[in-house]
């Protein structure tokens, strides 16, 4: 059996408010509440793949980092400056509106508000 990643819990000062945003900048869908009290607020990544935004204390922020196509990347840069996201290709400088990345031919980082750091690549 192949192994893969089912879901990560997604630390945030308000969960349904985290998976709101990460869903709308990367074009994806919110699920349901889950959990036996529905405090988790899932985002689909894909196929095999949910981020379960929870509601913590004092949220500490992660990193997580996803491979898109072109097109899809293009996407998620329009909807960060329609949206007036700061973004930048550096994660000591996530605002400074670059999408050179040193890893890919195109990517940027994003921060929420709980200090989850998004990173988007894309290899053209």
């Amino acid at each position: 059996m192949t192994v893969t990643l089912n879901h990560t819990i997604v630390p945030a000062a308000d969960h349904r408010r985290a998976a709101r945003f990460f869903a709308t900048v990367m074009g994806l869908p919110e699920l349901p509440p889950a959990g036996r009290r529905g405090h988790f607020a899932p985002v689909r990544v894909n196929e095999t793949l949910t981020l379960d935004f929870m509601t913590v204390p004092d949220a500490e922020g992660h990193h997580l980092a996803f491979d898109v196509d072109p097109a899809t990347f293009d996407a998620i840069l329009a909807r960060i400056e329609a949206d007036g996201i700061p973004y930048g290709n550096d994660p000591a400088a996530p605002d400074n509106g670059r999408t050179d990345h040193p890893l890919c031919a195109r990517g940027l980082f994003f921060r929420d508000e709980s200090g989850n750091l998004y990173e988007v690549m894309s290899p053209a």
